[in-house]
């Protein structure tokens, strides 16, 4: 599939017209007498390409359209607020225009993350107090072993310690570890109804890119740094779902068009005001801040062009898994850039793990 995907992305390549053959006689040296005198050609500067756009808004218009008609089992349509969208969309405003920024309502993250997290950030972090931080958290110390183990299945080195897993991952892995545990607790099964539906699909599609755009990472674009935009890049829309569940009668369905897109802008805002609170990179907030605002023309930074991919790449697989829609169809992949053939062999690897 990888090498089918390469040669769709990069496409076929443009046939160039050849210059037509010169007779052998027309390259026979002019006597210097004859040669008239030609004025020195001044160098000229390389043109630097286009900045790439990722994807086209006709195809972010329809995947997002499946996603949403997906996610919110309806076959879209609506362009009418309900009283209760209404008053989601409120609700979710008053929490990105607060103090707390919305990073209080992601409730059920363990509070010692951040600080390691922090620790993490040091060139010269320490292993072994590393350690015994993780240690304190029975919870972590089991998901981390467990997600070392997976990362190191088939290699016959079964890790039995946090010690064990610390020296095994090294510093970038251990940070991509805790920070995915850190997340995953945030979705709470026993609340509502669209906690409950959602929550799960979104929280997969988050990892996925996250893990992807890690591996996939260039353009100066720190590793680490592309791993936590993806991951955080659904926590906005976690949290709204929430607001949902209080909000919204038994049976009541949300989804109207204008509501999602409304929906889909504030929570992106929500995201970056989250990682601004927990001191993540000042790249990683301006990232998700430009999903939000995304417009014909935008300037987007190398982060934020990542973002976009992934996120769009990751919708794309997960439709494809739900048989909703066809990965033959070269529509989906037209016109993207060269990263875009690694990035989803990426996330068709991590589904398939």
């Amino acid at each position: 599939m990888f090498r089918w995907l390469q040669r769709l992305f990069s496409g076929p390549a443009a046939a160039q017209p050849q210059p037509a053959a010169m007779p052998v006689a027309d390259l026979a040296p002019v006597p210097d007498a004859a040669a008239p005198a030609r004025a020195p050609v001044a160098p000229v500067a390389p043109v630097p390409p286009p900045a790439t756009s990722a994807v086209s808004f006709e195809q972010l218009e329809r995947i997002n359209g499946a996603w949403n008609g997906w996610l919110f089992d309806h076959a879209g349509g609506g362009l009418e607020l309900t009283g209760t969208e209404t008053r989601v969309l409120d609700a979710l405003a008053a929490i990105v225009a607060s103090q707390q920024s919305g990073a209080a309502l992601v409730r059920r993250m363990p509070g010692l993350v951040p600080q390691l997290l922090q620790s993490l950030r040091s060139e010269t972090f320490s292993g072994s107090a590393l350690s015994r931080t993780i240690a304190s958290d029975p919870v972590l110390v089991a998901a981390v072993v467990r997600l070392a183990n997976s990362c190191y299945q088939g290699t016959g080195n079964a890790i039995t310690s946090v010690e064990h897993a610390v020296i095994l991952i090294g510093q970038e892995g251990l940070r991509q570890l805790i920070t995915t545990v850190a997340f995953r607790p945030i979705i709470d099964m026993h609340s509502g109804f669209y906690t409950r539906r959602l929550a799960p699909h979104l929280w997969a599609h988050s990892e996925r890119c996250a893990l992807a755009a890690r591996r996939t990472a260039g353009d100066g674009i720190a590793p680490f740094d592309a791993f936590l935009a993806g991951l955080l890049q659904n926590v906005g829309l976690i949290v709204s779902l929430r607001i949902m569940d209080q909000m919204a009668q038994e049976g009541e369905r949300l989804g109207s068009d204008v509501f999602l897109a409304q929906l889909a802008r504030d929570t992106r805002r929500l995201c970056a005001s989250i990682a601004r609170e927990w001191n993540f990179p000042d790249s990683v907030a301006q990232a998700l801040l430009e999903q939000g605002a995304l417009r014909r023309g935008a300037a987007v930074s190398p982060l934020g062009r990542l973002l976009k991919l992934t996120d769009y790449l990751g919708k794309v697989r997960m439709l494809v898994e739900q048989g909703l829609l066809d990965e033959a169809d070269e529509a989906l992949f037209a016109g993207l850039p060269p990263e875009a053939a690694p990035c989803y062999a990426a996330l068709a690897a991590t589904g398939d793990g």
